[in-house]
């Protein structure tokens, strides 16, 4: 962890700008996070070090410029991950639309298919893709098992 803040630091400086103690704390709640969080979800786990929610932005601006988050927008509302350094540059997303998680979908097999489909649109289209995003939205497996219980119940009734 450590040392991922020593290169975020130097990254930050050697596109001229300071690594200050928000941008510490906010870039160190993305990293911590095992889900996507949205700006008032950073906010209100950063507000007991007395940053402001216009540092957050501000923060966020700056590491979206520089690659280091990737900005994932659902129904109007920005959800963050790790971009940069993350291990897994290219995934697909899936987003319950009834309880709002968003879930990164690791699977070998899929990621090969996501990369060869990307290579595919490159050279059919003479294009030079850096970065996609495929979204899938439908129910998450609690959710879909919670359906499944409430039809279970409604048929015994």
């Amino acid at each position: 962890m450590k040392d991922d803040l020593i290169s975020f630091k130097k990254l930050l400086e050697k596109n001229g700008y300071k690594f200050t103690i928000g941008k510490r704390i906010v870039l160190k709640t993305i990293l911590d996070s095992k889900t996507h969080l949205n700006v008032k979800e950073i906010y209100e786990k950063i507000k007991e070090y007395h940053i402001g929610l216009a540092t957050v932005y501000r923060a966020l601006k700056v590491f979206k410029e520089l690659a280091i988050v990737k900005e994932i927008n659902i129904n109007g509302t920005s959800y963050y991950e790790m971009k940069i350094f993350s291990g897994k540059p290219l995934h697909i997303h899936f987003k319950c639309f009834k309880c709002n998680s968003i879930i990164d979908i690791d699977s070998q097999s899929i990621n090969f298919e996501y990369v060869k489909l990307n290579k595919k649109v490159e050279e059919e289209n003479n294009l030079e893709i850096y970065d996609s995003n495929i979204m899938f939205v439908g129910l998450c497996s609690k959710c879909k098992e919670e359906s499944k219980c409430l039809d279970q119940q409604n048929l015994e009734e």
